[in-house]
């Protein structure tokens, strides 16, 4: 070790109320952290090279283009041109991992200065900031980065937090600012920080969010066709355009989870929501839609032109990349049910011990917990034995029975052993459940609405999704806002759509 290398620590404010004392009194206390690097140098040791370097770096940049500037400032404002810039890195706070400000105290305190801690982007309680004073701020910041970045270019956000109300207010935040996120992957730093390295709460990996700016093209031909089913699919071919087209691990294939269909529906609904146009499809019609105009590989979809890179490398693949499915609510219970049913046509007495393992300790604290038998009478079909076996039915049961092979769909021994299952429905009979699912979900809705009281103890995820998304059409930004502050805040703050749908009508209202 360096003689001028010592170990460093750090010191960080933190105000904690004390049960002793008083009510409303607080005490300051001062905390030693010990940094992960136990041999931190002197300035003078590293600084020697480092200015050397820095120097050289940026006099390189000088001569080349003359464009090598360094500012500090706010995000919120930034001095540059509208269109001017090729590509954005951000790193910005997250949540309340770091005070950074308070890091600052006794380096100030030498100093004599102050940092003005008002516009810092971080939840602290000590100065009355929560996550919807952090998403605020985050939205102006990617505003900004939104305004000065050129069409069709990107952005990369850096995040870590283990908090999904932290998550879902950056998620909702890119999305208000009009980027479209197109990956989210891990970023293995190799040396983590001290937080990382000490807290069992901390996340141990960095995540990578990737979003663009769409083309002016793009936005250019939805003002001019509107709310219409082409500008949906018009969408679609550019974002599916942005995608990886494939993604792997030590040599396993990955799912690229934006290419799932529902989640490239979500992406089209917070396109047309975000320059304030009416959603053109239902579900239903745009699953079927997507089917129709998009091919589609392992549970993924593809432009034509992609297929054929995926499928070569799908060949070099020991297995087809398998999609994780974590039930936490309704929908993603919906969404177990129909991977599980499309493969194996199950009678309820079949699917029940199957589902209630999935219904485990990461089901949302308010959500309300669904009956199987109801989210099957709603969403699937049931063969009842009179008319002949379903071909989703007849493909299962001839292929892992070897007594029902190569037995037409009438035969009585095959209907036999066909009756009572459920499967997954066809298109043109999903899009009549879907519509008789929905008009019971808005039912539903409406006693939501009349409820006196404040709050909503326990609800469905899916009844005030469909709910939010019917106000949204018909333009009714207030009771979107009345019945979001039913909702405890942890719930909405939880629910990546919901509050997509809260924050923007808040916005139409002036809040």
């Amino acid at each position: 070790m360096h003689e001028n290398c010592r170990q460093k620590p750090a010191f960080r404010r933190q105000r904690r109320s004390r049960g002793y004392l008083g009510a409303g009194e607080a005490v300051d206390q001062m905390f030693l952290y010990v940094a992960s690097q136990t041999a931190e140098c002197s300035p003078w040791y590293i600084l020697d090279g480092k200015l050397d370097r820095l120097v050289k770096a940026f006099g390189t940049y000088q001569a080349r283009r003359n464009a090598a500037i360094v500012n500090t400032g706010s995000a919120t404002s930034l001095p540059l041109s509208d269109n001017s810039i090729d590509y954005v890195f951000t790193d910005p706070p997250f949540g309340e991992n770091i005070y950074y400000s308070d890091l600052n105290f006794l380096v100030e305190a030498w100093h004599g200065v102050k940092t003005d801690a008002r516009p810092e982007a971080i939840v602290d309680r000590v100065r009355e900031k929560g996550i919807p004073e952090y998403q605020h701020l985050m939205v102006r910041s990617f505003e900004e980065y939104f305004r000065v970045l050129k069409p069709g270019r990107w952005m990369t956000v850096v995040f870590s937090n283990s908090r999904a109300a932290v998550w879902n207010s950056i998620q909702v935040g890119l999305q208000q600012a009009g980027f479209v996120v197109a990956e989210v992957t891990a970023l293995d730093k190799k040396q983590g920080s001290f937080q990382q390295l000490v807290s069992p709460n901390a996340v141990k990996q960095d995540l990578i969010i990737s979003a663009y700016k769409p083309n002016g093209g793009l936005e250019q031909r939805l003002t001019e066709r509107g709310a219409a089913p082409e500008s949906a699919w018009d969408f679609v071919q550019t974002h599916l355009s942005q995608l990886s087209v494939s993604k792997s691990k030590s040599g396993i294939l990955e799912f690229v989870l934006e290419r799932d269909p529902r989640r490239i529906y979500d992406r089209m609904v917070a396109w047309f929501v975000r320059h304030d146009v009416p959603v053109p499809l239902s579900t239903e019609e745009f699953l079927e839609g997507l089917r129709n105009r998009f091919p589609e590989r392992d549970g993924m979809v593809f432009l034509p032109e992609q297929v054929p890179e995926y499928e070569r490398k799908r060949a070099l693949a020991s297995q087809p990349p398998q999609m994780e499915m974590f039930v936490a609510d309704e929908r993603s219970a919906i969404d177990w049910l129909t991977d599980f049913l499309r493969k194996r046509p199950s009678t309820y007495q079949e699917v029940h011990p199957e589902f209630t393992t999935q219904l485990g300790a990461g089901w949302k604290k308010h959500e309300t917990r669904p009956e199987l038998s109801a989210l099957l009478e709603d969403n699937f079909l049931r063969y009842d034995g009179s008319p002949d076996v379903p071909s989703q039915i007849h493909s299962y049961l001839s292929s892992n029975f070897p007594d029902l092979r190569n037995l037409e769909k009438t035969d009585p021994r095959l209907k036999a052993k066909a009756k009572d299952r459920w499967f997954v429905p066809d298109p043109n009979k999903a899009q009549d459940l879907e519509k008789k699912r929905e008009k019971a979900l808005l039912k539903e809705f409406e006693e939501y609405r009349n409820t006196p009281g404040r709050k909503l103890k326990e609800f469905r995820l899916e009844v005030l999704r469909a709910g939010f998304k019917a106000a949204w059409a018909n333009k009714d930004y207030q009771t979107i806002v009345s019945i979001a502050n039913k909702v405890p805040e942890d719930a909405l703050q939880e629910d990546e759509k919901l509050l997509f749908w809260y924050d923007s009508a808040l916005t139409r209202t002036g809040g």
